[in-house]
């Protein structure tokens, strides 16, 4: 079993059709992006997130907080919360919240500075964005 201070961690950038999911690990604090679950039926996402959980075995999860640009909430955020609820029922696994401002820009921004384009990439953009989420989590935590 491993310990606290080696435990994997996942994180998800919510959304009501597509979750992006990154991996890291608290060893070495950094974030890769993984995985994007694309389906439009509800059960097909609970589904495609057990089997990662499954085989990735996270001891904490992180989801991305959507917030206007001045930090007040909006519908996404309820809906984003509701998703954290969701996963630490469901999984029995605590959920943290990071702030996901700006983090699919910041995303769409790397990938056309790599030569990806918009549109065929959105599955890329959403792990990437929820990498920026766990690596945002895991500077936070080693501020602290």
């Amino acid at each position: 079993m491993r310990s606290e201070a080696d435990a994997t961690v996942l994180a998800f950038d919510f959304g009501t059709r597509r979750i992006g999911v990154a991996v890291g690990n608290t060893l070495t604090r950094v974030a890769h992006p993984l995985a994007t679950i694309d389906a439009a039926a509800a059960s097909t996402r609970w589904a495609a997130l057990r089997a990662l959980l499954d085989e990735w075995a996270p001891r904490q999860l992180v989801v991305g907080l959507p917030l206007h640009a001045d930090g007040t909430e909006h519908a996404m955020t309820a809906r984003a919360r509701d998703f954290g609820r969701d996963l630490a029922q469901r999984f029995a696994l605590p959920v943290a919240f990071e702030d996901e401002r700006h983090t699919s820009e910041i995303a769409r921004d790397a990938l056309a500075a790599t030569g990806h384009g918009a549109r065929a990439e959105r599955a890329t953009r959403d792990r990437v964005a929820a990498q920026i989420i766990l690596q945002a989590w895991f500077d936070a935590r080693h501020d602290a």
